[in-house]
């Protein structure tokens, strides 16, 4: 019997958009870059195509905002990834995000994480791991929520089987939001490409979770209770998501979404390049954090 070849998964952080939202405090800089505590929030969706295994990643976002991308995550070779940048001139649609990424995708599969969405919990690695087995179809999940009009929503039958999607609907049939966290086989360039831009004028990354709904090739997991997910797309929001990852590292003293960290952990970085990023840093608690791992 032939061994099924297990696929390769690489990673895209969406991290444009102008957020009006935040505006004032976006008005020179991406949303993405904005602190989340003690980090940039893009570290967050990071550290998710991180913990999934996931190592060669591409980032999008403006035109402005790609050169400081660039300039605090360089090629990421320093944390053992291969990062690479493309340019989204106008915020088109969650959708655009496979177009742009065409050929750093190539013949893989495709994990794609919102840069403004942070996720925490129990056996987080576990469930990323195994979204990345997948060999075919495309796998979404779902969070309840008491908004759900802000959100695409996902509309499931007794037995948990998927019934419609519907994105920001007036009337909602369902409470589970959609998550900024996708997983995809490569058929997802060829239905991206496919798209018409919705009333908004975007290529909707509910339309193309549509389409593998029609094919019956949709999976959802939905996080339960003692599951974290945020999005920081408001100001309060943005608040919230500082106090939340606050509250978690000053109990358990362990930080979220420390990069350097997973790196050092997945030995994907030795004991000698670490020093050699701790080198390079001011001396604070995020320093005095990164030299206890080698305690």
């Amino acid at each position: 019997m032939e061994d099924i070849k297990q696929p390769k998964y690489k990673g895209i952080i969406l991290a444009g958009g102008l957020g009006t939202r935040l505006y004032p405090a976006t008005f020179s800089i991406s949303k993405q870059l904005l602190p989340i505590y003690d980090k940039p929030m893009i570290y967050y969706p990071l550290s998710i195509l991180m913990l999934a295994g996931i190592r060669e990643i591409l980032i999008i976002s403006s035109p402005r905002d790609l050169p400081f991308y660039r300039a605090l995550l360089a090629d990421g070779e320093h944390i053992g990834l291969s990062i690479f940048y493309e340019e989204q001139k106008n915020p088109s649609g969650l959708a655009e995000a496979f177009i742009i990424g065409e050929n750093f995708i190539a013949e893989d599969n495709v994990c794609l994480v919102l840069g403004d969405n942070i996720f925490y919990g129990d056996k987080f690695s576990e469930i990323l791991q195994n979204a990345t087995k997948q060999i075919s179809g495309a796998q979404i999940f779902g969070y309840k929520v008491p908004n759900p009009e802000d959100f695409g929503i996902v509309e499931l039958a007794d037995d948990g089987k998927i019934l419609s999607i519907q994105e920001k609907p007036l009337k909602p049939k369902s409470n589970i939001a959609v998550t900024g966290l996708y997983f995809y086989d490569n058929n997802v360039v060829n239905i991206a490409k496919s798209l018409a831009p919705s009333s908004r004028g975007e290529l909707e990354i509910s339309d193309i979770n549509k389409i593998y709904l029609d094919d019956n090739k949709l999976n959802l997991s939905l996080f339960g209770r003692g599951f974290a997910w945020l999005d920081t797309g408001t100001h309060d929001t943005l608040l919230e998501a500082s106090q939340f990852v606050n509250i978690v590292e000053k109990r358990q003293g362990l930080k979220v979404a420390c990069i350097e960290e997973i790196a050092y952990v997945q030995q994907w970085i030795d004991e000698d390049q670490l020093d050699v990023l701790l080198s390079s840093m001011p001396e604070n608690d995020y320093k005095k954090y990164l030299k206890n791992l080698k305690t």
